[in-house]
Formats: C-alpha cells, structure tokens, sequence
C-alpha cells in the first residue's frame, strides 16, 4: 500500500456510501491513529483510472489483500461483502475516467454496533487502532483492460506419475461475444534443458457467457523442485493464448509429506530452519533476507500471502508453511465471486479449502499447513532460573493444557485443519509447552525462565523440540520508545528483563544471545522442523524480529544465519571461562569431512571431523581462558570456510 491509497474512521453506517471525516494519506494497514470516530470499522480509499485505450475493451481489477470483514464500494456502488476477504479478488467494472474504490474493513472480533464493539488492551492505550486491527495487512490493487472475449482465469496444478508429470489445466473464458475457437496450450523449461510441449483445445460460447474448459499436459522425466542446499529449483512455464490474449503461469514439481515429525521433500528427508513472517513488509526483500539467511522454510501467518511472496519462496528455493488464521470462519458464498456473503448459510471451512487450494496449486514452494491462533493466555514468568522456578513453570504448563488446549486448541485448531488441502502436510496445532502441540512455540529467556534452561525443557520432553513453529525474544530499536506502545510486545516481560537504563546495544546482545541459544541447542539434538524469530517487526520502536520495521538489520539477524549454516559448529552452551564442547551438525544429504577450529583470548586449536547426512558429531572442546571477550568458531573444507562467533 502507497500514497495513492488515503483511509479513516467510518462516521456512520447508513445503507449509501462509506462516509469519512478526513481522507488521509497512509503507508500502510493500521497505520491510522486513535479518533474519536463513531465507527470501530476503517475504510481504505484509492482512485483508479479507467485503462481502456478504445470503448470496446474491458476493465478489470484485481485486489490483493487479508482481512477478517470487508466490504467493497467501486464507482458509488456496494460489490460486496467477504467475511474473511482472502486476495486475489477479480472484478470487472465499467469506468469513468477516475473510479473511486474504497475497502472498509471490520476489526476482527467486532460486530456493527460501535457500543459492542470488540478492542483488545494494549497496555492503557484501549482505544489505539493498532490495538483492534491486525497489523500490518497491505491493499494493492491492479487495473488492466482485456479485450471482449478474454482469459478470466489460468489455474494449473503439477502432479508426479509412475511415468512421469502431468499438468491439469483448468481455464476459464469470459466470451464477451460468441467464440468458436482454439486456444494455444505450451509449456517450456525455465531456465534449464528439459520437456517441451505444445497442444490445442476447442472452446465455443454464446456472447456473455463464462465457460471453463479443462486439458493436461504430460511431462516426460519432469525435473524437480528443491529447497536451497538440496537441489536446484526448476520450473516450467504455461502458457495459454486465445487470439491476442494470453496468460502465463509457472509451475514446479514437488512433492513434500511427513513421516512422524520426519518431512520428506521428493521422497527425501530434510531439515527446515527459517523464520516467521507476517503481512506488512515488502515479501520480496523479506524471502530475499530469508534466504540469504540460510533459511529453508518461512512460516506465514495470514490468510492470504501475497502472489508475490509465493513467487520469491519458489526462486529462492524456501518452503512456506501457511498458516492461516483461525478467527473469522463463518464465511458464506455467493455465485460468481468467491468468498462474498450470502442469505445462504455456506460452509465456512469449505471456502477457506477453495481459496488455499486455487493459491497454492502451482507454486512448489507451498508445502505445509497450519493454523495460527491468538492465545488466550501467555506465560507471565517466572523469570528466573533454578529449581523452584522450574517448579513453578511445570505447574504452569499443565494449567495451560488443562484449560487452554481442551478449550481453545483442540475446537479452533482442528476445525480449520479439515479445511487445508489434502495433498499437503498439515500440523494443525501450535502452542507453548503444556498445550500439547503439534508445533511448538518457545519464549525461553522472555516470557519464562532463562534461554539455558531450553537443555532442561528438551530432556523433560524431546518432543517439544521436534517441531518448533517460533521462538520469541523481543528488542527495542528506538531507546526513546516506550516498550508499552509497541503492540508485538510483551511489556510485562520487557520490563522484568530489563533495566531502565539499558541502550539499545544491551537489548540487542541479549537478543542474539537468547536466540542462539535456543537455536543451537535445537540444531544439536538434531530438530526437524525449526523456526525463530519473525523476519521483520511489524510496528516502528520495536519488536520481535530480526529486522527493524524500517529495514534494517538487527545484530540478530547475522547471528541467526550463522547458526542456520547448512554445515556448521557450535558450542554446547553459552561459553564461559574453562572447558565447553563443541558439536558439527550436518544439515546436508552428503557426509562432510570437516576441519573443526576454535579461538578464545589467546588459545585455539582444531580438529578433523566426520559427520553424516542429517547428523550430528562431537568436535572436541573449546578451552576459553578469564579474559577472552568472544570464542570463534570456524568450519573449513573443499569449498568454503564459515564462521560462529560467541560474545562472553
């Protein structure tokens, strides 16, 4: 979302247009200040131009976006009502040389009397917007002219044979006037030598008639699709073309399961490591940091990614494990738009289906399934280390799943989950220790106890380590930010680990700290699936991300793609003065021959290592005298000499 999009506070909510006390210029989705507008609902507003270059051409919008309640205004008049809007929405619309399109949304958990309205406290600031609207969430829309009779819609979905690969396509033709035609169906290799095709389909139609057609293409010895680090990520181009019209999209094979928490990408296992990423950041750069990173895997948290974040996880070879929200699934339908609102009551989870699957079906980087919920209770300490607290935090955690997973968990996890596709692996429940997760989700060193005691939680349970869906440690990248107006914030867990005093440079080096930690020691009892911290903040001050809401990169970022190096040592706790051992992990399919160094003040050595595929090996120990500042980790081979730094 730009400048040309302008938005504020609805003032009523008559049966006519949306009206607004001031239009005013917004960078992004709940950017728009505390008001004392009438209406908790928020309405986006942007002015399209008509694209037509002759009067015999038509428009049509495309609009991208997520949000729990929507309804649409185009030219003046109501186009409908989504609950949940899930983009990419077509609409055709006959223009005026400027066409006004305002979008107002609902805030999740709010209804349409303002006295009942819902709002969620952040601190005391019960009436800030970001408070009751999910932040970060962008609009954009597209307008194109297409001719009379046109390609409305190109789906294809890849899928493996015995003999090969098959493309089904599925196309639908809007006949602005009758048709009694072919349309051109080819498929090339992009970028790569590979199988070719080409064939043609009939398809008539009366004028102002929509029909689909349906054909497959085979693919002889289809070449796959891998995450960065396994193999190379090919894809394939489709083409479609009726007369001068055409559409094109790309597709890829891959096939992704789960044996146990083991995942299989093409019948092989591999390890996911990554980060979380939310609606609100330009997703190109953040899949392009991701990767950079050594990730393998993104975990998105919203309804409906953008194409274009699809587009980068396919390039750069990452997984996206969606994860859709569970709030706001009384959805209905109406015929001819998917997802609008209805006097029929429609199946909800059924809506949901039909819109993931028409996302994902081509795109070989959508692998995995999940659901993200808010939960109704978070861990408030204790924060300390120590037997007693410990104590305190096992009893805790049973509290938790006696209330929250029975509750909340089992009925709204669960009920989403039957809506994912079936071809993909779904891990329907995330949650902190205690929910009985399916995925679990750590604040070790924030909300409770210390980052050290992840060793004490992995030997109590070595399952909550199998499946890690986040890791949580939040900093301030404004000192003169108070942490309480920063709504991805814990403050009560901010407050109880810092000082008032402490700068910026102490938050940020008990960030990486507390991440390394936590990740290394996943990495060394060998986690299949591992997700950290989110790629960026969704809120300027701060956050828990690895990059600030402006863009740049914390001190944790570096650190993290460190210990997600494929190949990597590290130690086996936070290094202090004497003796700590040193373990390889092998993130590969290949066994690694390794030379293991160490450096701490003025000692060092090294040693020769041998590692299997997806395994880990002893390297020997690290002996770090009183006055080291830092131990150096290195790892060398045939190709390339890495690092990882520890600061005492």
């Amino acid at each position: 979302m730009d400048d040309k999009w302008t938005g504020g506070h609805l003032t009523d909510r008559d049966e006519g247009p949306p009206t607004v006390r001031t239009w005013r210029p917004i960078s992004e989705f709940g950017d728009l200040e505390p008001s004392t507008a009438d209406s908790d609902a928020l309405a986006y507003r942007t002015i399209l131009e008509d694209p037509r270059r002759n009067e015999s051409d038509r428009a049509l919008l495309t609009l991208e976006g997520d949000a729990p309640r929507v309804e649409l205004w185009l030219g003046g008049s109501k186009r409908g009502e989504y609950e949940p809007f899930a983009g990419p929405l077509p609409l055709e619309f006959d223009p005026e040389t400027e066409s006004e399109l305002i979008v107002v949304c609902e805030p999740d958990g709010s209804n349409r009397d303002p006295e009942s309205a819902g709002t969620e406290e952040v601190g005391e600031a019960s009436t800030s917007i970001r408070a009751r609207q999910p932040p970060g969430v962008r609009w954009s829309v597209d307008v194109e002219a297409r001719p009379q009779t046109f390609l409305r819609r190109l789906e294809v979905r890849p899928r493996l044979t015995e003999d090969g690969g098959i493309i089904d396509v599925e196309l639908e033709i809007d006949a602005g006037r009758a048709i009694d035609d072919a349309i051109t169906l080819s498929l090339r290799p992009e970028g790569f030598r590979g199988s070719a095709a080409m064939q043609r389909l009939a398809v008539q139609a009366n004028a102002g008639e929509r029909v689909v057609v349906c054909d497959s293409l085979e693919v002889r010895e289809p070449s796959l699709w891998w995450p960065q680090g396994y193999g190379p990520q090919h894809q394939y181009a489709v083409q479609a073309k009726l007369g001068a019209d055409s559409m094109t999209q790309t597709v890829g094979f891959c096939s992704v399961t789960r044996d146990g928490e083991e995942v299989l990408v093409n019948g092989r296992p591999v390890r996911l490591r990554g980060f979380r990423w939310h609606p609100g950041s330009d997703p190109v750069a953040d899949i392009e940091r991701a990767a950079a990173a050594n990730a393998t895997v993104v975990r998105v948290e919203a309804n409906a990614p953008p194409e274009a974040l699809y587009d980068a996880c396919d390039e750069a070879g990452i997984l996206l494990w969606h994860a859709p929200s569970a709030d706001g699934l009384e959805v209905a339908d109406s015929e001819g738009e998917p997802n609008a609102k209805s006097d029929g009551a429609a199946d909800g989870t059924a809506t949901l289906r039909s819109s993931l699957e028409r996302r994902a079906s081509h795109h070989p980087s959508a692998s995995l399934y999940g659901v993200t919920t808010e939960r109704s209770q978070r861990y408030d300490g204790p924060y300390e280390s120590g037997f007693l607290s410990k104590l305190r935090f096992r009893f805790r955690a049973w509290r938790a799943s006696a209330v929250e997973t029975a509750e909340r968990v089992d009925s709204v996890a669960e009920t989403i989950a039957t809506a994912l596709p079936d071809e993909y692996p779904v891990i329907s429940r995330a949650g902190p220790p205690g929910t009985d997760p399916d995925a679990t989700q750590l604040a070790l060193g924030w909300e409770y106890l210390a980052a050290e005691d992840v060793e004490w939680l992995l030997e109590s349970n070595p399952s909550l380590g199998e499946t890690v869906a986040g890791i949580d440690v939040g900093t301030l990248t404004d000192e003169d930010v108070d942490p309480e107006t920063v709504s991805t914030l814990e403050s009560a867990a901010f407050d109880r680990r810092f000082d008032a005093d402490d700068g910026r440079e102490t938050l940020e080096r008990y960030q990486v700290r507390t991440l390394k930690t936590v990740v290394e020691a996943l990495r060394r009892r060998e986690s299949k699936t591992l997700v950290a911290s989110p790629i960026q903040d969704r809120v300027p001050g701060g956050g828990l991300g690895v990059v600030s809401h402006d863009g740049e990169e914390k001190p944790a970022y570096r650190a993290l793609s460190h210990s997600f190096e494929p190949v990597q040592a590290v130690l086996e706790s936070p290094p202090t003065p004497g003796e700590v051992g040193i373990v390889l992990c092998n993130d590969t399919h290949a066994e690694r021959e390794v030379i293991v160094g160490w450096t701490a003040g003025e000692n060092e050595g090294e040693t020769t290592v041998s590692v299997g595929p997806l395994e880990t090996a002893a390297a020997g120990t690290a002996d770090v005298p009183r006055d080291a500042t830092e131990v150096h980790l290195s790892v060398h081979d045939d190709d390339r000499s890495i690092s990882n730094r520890y600061h005492l």
